[in-house]
């Protein structure tokens, strides 16, 4: 029993460590925090519950058979964020770079099936080089499985995917499917294939970020609805924006007390809006007059400059709303 014991928290602690220390501290150095440090900052304080932590690859070719790490690149699990439950899934660059094998891929699925069943919603923290080439088709059909789970999961419980890294090819197909995309400046990418092939294929020389950096999808292609400053600032933002959600699509909208008195006059809003058509006046402030304590949370702020769109509270309750005009 003894030994048993040891061995299992051997194993736990290859776990925590995914990658090694050297790779922690590559990831470290580029400004990225590890798999396991954004799920303590975007979940509440010992609330996460993580399912499959002993999961290995089943690979016996190009040499993977000696190379297995616990958990396969992926931590998987149930919390909560301010009180309410979520499932979430946060994938490891320091594991294989984060690549997507048949074993990871049933990892996701497998809390993806379980927030299905209960009525929560799935946050995906992405880090990840796509597909892991050395287990071929067998990963391919594993990105099979998540599509569809993306796919079944679509209208029924809130999708959130945050992107954290340079992701590429199958590892972007799934969020672009999700219902809200959160990027990191200056360290986050989405695109199909890299710069390399690009310039292979086309012969036209672009970078990363012109290709599919933050900036890119936030204001030109609209894929991502927000432009993060790093890693804590998109957790933190993303738990913010988590409590103007549904748990899912049975159940209301939530509430939170407000000390907003929902009788009070704005007298404000008698001049803010001018007569004239010609004259332009700031949307933003009359939406923070209107919402509860000023709160609002806007998305995508950099694309369509003519149309503000975002989330608000009025007596307590969430509201979408969308203004257009000068």
């Amino acid at each position: 029993m003894l030994q048993t014991l040891v061995e299992l928290e051997r194993r736990r602690e290859a776990a925590r460590m995914g990658g090694g220390p050297a790779r922690i501290e590559a990831q470290h150095k580029k400004g990225r925090l590890t798999a396991r440090e954004r799920l303590d900052i975007l979940l509440d304080p010992g609330s996460f519950e993580e399912l499959d932590m002993y999961v290995e690859h089943n690979c016996v070719e190009f040499g993977m058979e000696a190379t297995k790490i616990p958990g396969d690149g992926v931590v998987t699990g149930s919390g909560t964020i301010n009180g309410r439950l979520v499932y979430v899934f946060s994938q490891d660059f320091t594991v294989f770079g984060g690549s997507l094998s048949e074993r990871h891929a049933q990892k996701i699925c497998k809390i993806m099936d379980n927030a299905m069943k209960v009525g929560a919603p799935v946050i995906g923290l992405n880090d990840s080089g796509g597909a892991r080439i050395q287990e071929g088709v067998a990963s391919l059909g594993g990105y099979a499985e998540v599509f569809q789970r993306n796919v079944l999961a679509s209208g029924v419980i809130p999708q959130i995917s945050l992107i954290m890294g340079p992701c590429a090819g199958g590892a972007v197909y799934s969020p672009a499917m999700t219902d809200f995309i959160f990027m990191v400046k200056d360290s986050s990418y989405m695109f199909v294939t890299g710069p390399d092939v690009v310039k292979t294929v086309t012969n036209e020389v672009v970078t990363q970020d012109e290709l599919g950096g933050a900036i890119t999808h936030t204001t030109k292609s609209g894929v991502a609805d927000l432009a993060c400053e790093d890693d804590v600032d998109a957790l933190l933002r993303t738990r913010a924006f988590f409590d103007f959600l549904p748990l899912n699509n049975r159940v209301g909208v939530p509430y939170r007390p407000s000390s907003d008195d929902p009788e009070r006059l704005e007298m404000s809003l008698d001049t803010l809006v001018p007569a004239s058509a010609a004259k332009p006046y700031d949307m933003h402030e009359l939406i923070r007059k209107v919402a509860d304590e000023g709160e609002f949370f806007e998305i995508q702020p950099a694309h369509a400059a003519n149309i503000i769109v975002g989330f608000a509270r009025v007596e307590g309750r969430t509201v979408s709303l969308h203004v257009c005009g000068r």
